[in-house]
């Protein structure tokens, strides 16, 4: 019988995060090994955008490789883990009973906001994965609601392995300084982990409004979605506890949460 998992949400930072040493790679590198073994993961990606809800049904995932000019190293990482096609039908299902316009798509790969956590954290690649699209037009609400007719999977070791970025702003990056961090993105950081810790789900769907920096710290909201996904995965009353926090680049926060109920 297969233990239950908590959802959580990690950061995957650039995709040279992999070829690095950094506080997060290694974080990363010991994430499998400090919690339960999923019988599958749904990873949210913020690199996979949708009008609808999605959620691939490949039987072989290929690694997408959706970047440019990166390492010629990077290109020739594969991650060849199976896919979940009757999870995913299932996952699509849930969905669509939940109100959700929900589909499969047999086709789409593991882009690197699934692939570098998973590898990093899986890298013997034998725990089948799969992936659930974010709706950038669409709010925090919704992803938390979406998040929500995930939760019984938990209960069947099903991880919901939310990924995107605790702060994304590519402009404001200052690339290969780790050491100083800028005052905003450590105000909001904070703020996150705080509002987090604390249960806080109101004003963590009202981010726009009541955290510091709110657009400083994300330009765009796809990088921040996949958290409400593992929020809303966690069930009603959920709250989370910080498992990583670190930045790179001078204003990437790096942070993960584990979620669960209080």
């Amino acid at each position: 019988m297969s233990q239950t998992v908590t959802p959580v949400f990690v950061s995957h930072g650039a995709p040279t995060l992999i070829l690095e040493d950094l506080p997060a790679t290694q974080f990363l590198r010991r994430l499998g090994g400090e919690m339960a073994r999923p019988a599958a993961i749904i990873a949210v990606s913020a690199h996979w955008l949708t009008d609808e809800v999605a959620v691939s049904g490949a039987a072989h995932p290929e690694t997408i490789h959706d970047f440019y000019g990166f390492p010629a190293p990077l290109y020739a990482l594969q991650y060849p883990a199976p896919g979940a096609p009757q999870l995913a039908s299932r996952i699509a299902a849930a969905l669509r009973g939940a109100g959700f316009d929900a589909q499969v798509d047999p086709s789409q790969g593991l882009d690197h906001g699934a692939w570098v956590p998973a590898m990093l954290g899986w890298p013997k690649a034998d725990i089948p994965i799969l992936q659930l699209s974010v709706q950038p037009h669409l709010d925090a609400a919704h992803h938390v609601a979406v998040g929500r007719a995930l939760a019984p999977l938990a209960a069947e070791g099903v991880l919901v392995m939310a990924s995107g970025s605790a702060t994304h702003n590519l402009r404001a990056l200052q690339r290969g300084q780790h050491d100083t961090i800028a005052d905003w993105a450590r105000a909001f950081d904070d703020w996150l982990t705080a509002r987090i810790e604390a249960g806080d789900v109101e004003a963590l769907v009202d981010w726009k409004r009541q955290a510091p920096m709110a657009r400083m710290a994300h330009p765009t909201d796809e990088h921040f979605l996949p958290l409400f996904v593992a929020l809303g995965a966690a069930g009603d009353g959920a709250k989370g506890r910080a498992l990583h926090r670190s930045f790179t680049h001078g204003a990437l926060a790096m942070s993960a949460f584990a979620f669960g109920t209080a």
